[in-house]
């Protein structure tokens, strides 16, 4: 079945997109609705462009705002399946709210929606994500639980006992304490190298957030 993928550009993605693969569904898009910039993961669309290109797997790109959220999914989901795509892949953990926007917005819409994530355990998703050959790095941090200290590290066995050891963080960020970019894995053919990022503080309606401002990145070939 040819399925197109919800993509952020963060690790719950990546990783719902590489198992839909090995359980036999067609990746042929990416979906990305975000824009210009993407206000919870602070990504700029060139690195979600980047994405695309290291994973070889086209994105549709469509600029939203919260409000406009569901109608421009809906259209966006509307004009792949008039490409072939019957499916949408998700990478919803447990929150049942998100799962029952997806089920209601798609099966009107006609497309059948996966959740290869769901239910499963957090440290062992992060652990499979690290196991399986992912690279992330965390991009967005929530300023009253984590400090810029986070930004940029590298998603790897001691930032999982590390996150556990904080009070009050999902493990997986599920709940917006923290954002990742996913830099390279199984579903890429290349890698994407960033040389030079700052650290901003920034206010929010959610509240003050550390972002990490990637200046500059560049494809590099996988040996």
């Amino acid at each position: 079945m040819k399925v197109f993928c919800s993509w952020s550009g963060g690790k719950e993605s990546a990783l719902a997109c590489y198992r839909a693969g090995l359980q036999g569904l067609e990746i042929s898009f990416l979906l990305n609705m975000s824009g210009q910039s993407s206000h919870t993961h602070g990504l700029d669309s060139r690195l979600i462009l980047a994405q695309s290109e290291a994973a070889g797997i086209p994105v549709v790109q469509k600029k939203t705002t919260w409000d406009a959220y569901e109608d421009k999914f809906k259209k966006a989901a509307a004009g792949l399946k008039e490409k072939g795509i019957e499916g949408g892949v998700f990478g919803d953990i447990d929150i049942q709210g998100h799962r029952d926007w997806v089920e209601r917005t798609c099966g009107g819409l006609g497309i059948k929606p996966f959740e290869p994530l769901w239910q499963n355990d957090r440290e062992k998703l992060l652990t499979e994500f690290v196991k399986s050959g992912f690279r992330a790095i965390i991009t967005v941090t929530k300023a009253e639980l984590l400090g810029d200290e986070w930004l940029g590290r590298n998603i790897d066995k001691k930032f999982i006992n590390d996150i556990k050891k904080v009070k009050g963080v999902d493990l997986c960020g599920e709940g917006g304490e923290y954002h990742t970019f996913v830099t390279d894995g199984p579903i890429f053919r290349k890698s994407i190298e960033i040389p030079k990022a700052a650290k901003v503080l920034r206010k929010t309606q959610w509240g003050d957030y550390w972002f990490l401002d990637i200046e500059n990145f560049k494809m590099a070939d996988k040996n």
